[in-house]
């Protein structure tokens, strides 16, 4: 039987050659620079000086902060789907050896010899189980290896998932009918070579070997697709092509660079993307170049909501965009944006509804809104089980056989995972949300935070001025009888003394008792500070209104202590608390944060005393600190099984920071403002605030930086002069030989789901003055509720009711696109 062939030739105007680049060894040389005659020479490098704390002249401009995706609103909650009458979870797929396609209820599996056919309407056990070397295949060969499958399309929809195409590793080709699993046609080595890659479009069916042989199938009009009978049309493209997907009726396709070209920053732009159109006879290969050096190409996509660009996945993190326009012939795509989504590679990329769906080698699947500059990431959970996400795929069928938007993704834990690619869920919970009231009833609660950086001063020394003395009284009188008092402090211990440091390193976090109190290993200067709150509470709070200590912690210098009245203890529940070291890469917790948490009535409440890098010029590094400890998804344990999780927000459960409803951050965050010492000093003393406050880092951040993770934080108006830094017992700022600007680096900030449940009482300073800083205080009214659970399931089950239309809206315009697309 002869085959037609054609085979594209390669415009050279469209190849851009690699480079002309001596390698000595298997390095680079390294760089060199020459300085002419009478040139400026480069002003000396300075010495590292050791210190921990503060680094006030080193600029961090230099330093690569990624700024990823917005992930501070994104939903943990795994959109589950049920419309298989049987779960998928038992359904073993071997990890790089295993191929899976899914038409509705009927899951196709290919391993080694053996296929598997499930109908998940019927059983969790295979209905067919296959083995080649017992010669299920009526001919002479026998004992042969599946490399990929395929449902092809057929004329009738009722037809459709009914017929199976095989590929093998010596490029054999048979078609199955699985609903009797017998073989309907086979195309013996009509590869020669192992296939690769098989796709379903329109009517048509594409396979691909490892030599770069592609078959094209397409049928007459009108006329069913034949295995046995339908001569394909050849199309020759570059060999071992680890990537390849049709997107947009074109052939995309890519390989690892055997030399590394892409991975090493200047070696190249690869990796290099060829594109055909392999559906027009004639047609010229075309490769592509992206606009800067990345990754291995592991996915490719498209989406609805983004028609005429293409999205390609790569190792190292980052995804690139691909102007594609109509698909005229002669246009050239162009990589019109590289964006970075992830620290680590994404393995697997899926265009679903208006999502763009990208799974991590940690097990996790995000879902990114690309309309907002930068992404958001609006969807992110636990997919399968902390081990790589290999594949993500759309069943186009489920749309017509199950009222569904079936998603499957296909992890290195060998399972196979369905997926809502509607998240009905999120809809269905945002919609309890605008209902909230109706099934919850609301009291408020007062709550205090004092945070003070002490520079390592002793409560002892809190003596000589009324400020001094007075200051604990002071601050804890100043609102009436607080519901709850947090003392979140810095620098108990002289970060410069390494003896104290290590010290604390060793001891400090261990050994707290049941009660609360501080262990009597650690140093002197927490367990000094703790009896003098105790003191100063029992004090300062009138005898009929006792508090306990609820939460006690120290990290290197870092110190909190949680006061709770008495009588709203008892309605505390899923009390936790944890620390985030910053220092030194993660290792040191010189800087870093302590993170409590507890539950009143059916309200998640947190509290983060941190210590963020210091540096008149490191606000990149800070914010690194600050996504670290709000977007760390390891924080705080587990709040075990709860009967309804009303408590907390975003499908989470109270192991992350941003699960929680209402969260507090204070502490010495070590913002500065960016101008002259001499032009601060000077507004300070006119009592011009609002022109330093325009100039105040954490401000400009907030306001500026899209990426920012403390932007959806609010902050009281800075109606008080700068806190940092004195000259001790002094009220004049810093007269050192470092001279350093002061700043507001001592601030409070808090975040909540429904912003009118927080009010801020007041925000000031305070003038205790043995430290560098002075300390502030912030006083808040907040409202907690508590849910009635059987009117919100009343609530819940007229939502679901208004989900079913919705669902039906959105899975018909999900349907005409792929319609568009020919995956249907």
């Amino acid at each position: 039987m002869s085959e037609t062939e054609t085979q594209p030739s390669f415009e050279a105007s469209q190849v851009v050659p690699p480079p002309e680049r001596k390698v000595f060894g298997s390095h680079l040389p390294p760089p060199t620079r020459t300085i002419g005659l009478g040139d400026k020479l480069p002003p000396a490098r300075r010495a590292q000086s050791g210190s921990s704390s503060e680094s006030e002249d080193e600029d961090d401009s230099k330093m690569k902060v990624e700024q990823l995706p917005d992930a501070s609103r994104a939903s943990r909650r795994p959109p589950i789907v049920d419309c298989h009458n049987y779960s998928g979870f038992n359904i073993h797929i071997p990890a790089y050896t295993g191929y899976v396609t899914v038409s509705g209820h009927t899951v196709a599996v290919a391993s080694h010899h053996h296929v598997r056919i499930y109908d998940l309407s019927l059983s969790a056990s295979p209905i067919w189980n296959l083995d080649s070397k017992d010669g299920f295949v009526d001919t002479k060969l026998k004992d042969f290896k599946f490399t990929a499958l395929e449902f092809r399309p057929t004329l009738h929809q009722e037809d459709r998932g009914n017929f199976l195409w095989l590929g093998t590793k010596d490029g054999h080709l048979i078609e199955l009918d699985v609903r009797t699993s017998s073989v309907t046609a086979m195309r013996p080595a009509i590869h020669a070579h192992t296939v690769t890659h098989m796709f379903r479009h329109g009517q048509s069916m594409i396979s691909i070997d490892d030599t770069g042989k592609v078959l094209v199938f397409t049928p007459s009009e009108g006329v069913e697709l034949s295995l046995a009978t339908l001569q394909p049309r050849v199309v020759r493209i570059a060999e071992k092509q680890e990537f390849a997907k049709l997107l947009g009726g074109q052939l995309w396709t890519s390989t690892r660079d055997p030399n590394g070209g892409g991975t090493v920053p200047g070696t190249s732009r690869g990796p290099v993307v060829r594109v055909y159109d392999i559906f027009r006879a004639g047609s010229v290969g075309r490769s592509l170049l992206p606009s800067e050096h990345l990754g291995t190409v592991t996915a490719g996509t498209m989406l609805a909501s983004q028609p005429g660009h293409v999205y390609l996945a790569h190792e190292g993190g980052h995804i690139s965009i691909w102007s594609v326009g109509d698909g005229a012939e002669g246009v050239l795509p162009q990589c019109v944006e590289v964006v970075k989504v992830s620290t680590s590679d994404v393995l697997s990329l899926e265009g679903v509804n208006d999502r763009l769906w990208a799974g991590s080698r940690k097990g996790l699947i995000s879902a990114y809104d690309v309309t907002s500059k930068p992404w958001t990431v609006t969807n992110c959970w636990e997919a399968h089980d902390k081990l790589p996400v290999l594949r993500i795929a759309v069943d186009t069928w489920s749309m017509e056989k199950l009222d569904r938007l079936v998603v499957y993704s296909v992890g290195r834990d060998e399972q196979l995972r369905f997926w809502d690619g509607l998240l009905g869920i999120d809809w269905i919970e945002q919609e309890l949300l605008k209902r909230e009231t109706e099934f919850s009833t609301f009291r408020d609660m007062t709550v205090l935070i004092v945070s003070w950086n002490v520079d390592s001063a002793k409560p002892d020394q809190l003596t000589g001025t009324p400020e001094n003395v007075n200051f604990l009284t002071d601050v804890l009188t100043s609102i009436d009888r607080p519901d709850v008092i947090a003392f979140g402090m810095q620098e108990l211990i002289d970060l410069e003394s390494r003896k104290m440091a290590a010290k604390t390193v060793l001891l400090g976090g261990k050994n707290k008792a049941t009660d609360g109190t501080i262990s009597q290993k650690v140093t002197t200067s927490y367990k000094k500070w703790y009896d003098r709150l105790v003191l100063a509470v029992r004090c300062a709070m009138p005898a009929d209104s006792p508090y306990t200590v609820i939460h006690t912690e120290n990290l290197v210098g870092l110190f909190t202590c949680v006061f709770v009245k008495n009588t709203e203890k008892i309605r505390l529940k899923h009390v936790a608390l944890t620390t985030v070291k910053r220092g030194m890469g993660g290792r040191y917790g010189n800087k870093g944060a302590i993170i409590s948490r507890f539950v009143v009535d059916d309200t998640s409440v947190c509290f983060i005393n941190c210590h963020l890098a210091a540096g008149q010029h490191h606000v990149r590094q800070r914010n690194a600190d600050a996504q670290a400890i709000v977007e760390d998804n390891t924080l705080l344990p587990e709040a075990g099984p709860m009967d309804e999780v009303v408590a907390y927000v975003n499908g989470g459960d109270g192991s992350m920071v941003l699960d929680h409803e209402i969260v507090f951050i204070n502490g010495d965050m070590n913002y500065r403002i960016d101008q002259r010492r001499e032009a601060v000093i000077a507004a300070v003393k006119a009592g011009d605030l609002e022109h330093l406050v325009i100039h105040d880092q954490l401000r400009k951040e907030m306001k500026f930086n899209r990426g920012f993770r403390l932007r959806t934080f609010a902050e009281g108006p800075l109606n008080f002069a700068p806190t940092y830094k004195y000259d001790r017992r002094s009220d004049e700022y810093d007269t050192s030989e470092k001279a350093r600007t002061p700043a507001w680096c001592d601030r409070v900030l808090w975040r909540s789901l429904v912003p009118e449940r927080v009010t801020q009482l007041h925000y000031r300073r305070w003038e205790a003055n043995v430290s560098d800083h002075r300390p502030i205080s912030a006083a808040f009214r907040i409202t907690v509720k508590q849910v009635n659970h059987e009117a919100r399931a009343h609530v819940k089950a007229q939502t679901l009711e208004r989900w079913k239309a919705v669902e039906r809206e959105r899975l018909s315009a999900a349907l005409q696109h792929y319609i568009d697309q020919k995956a249907i």
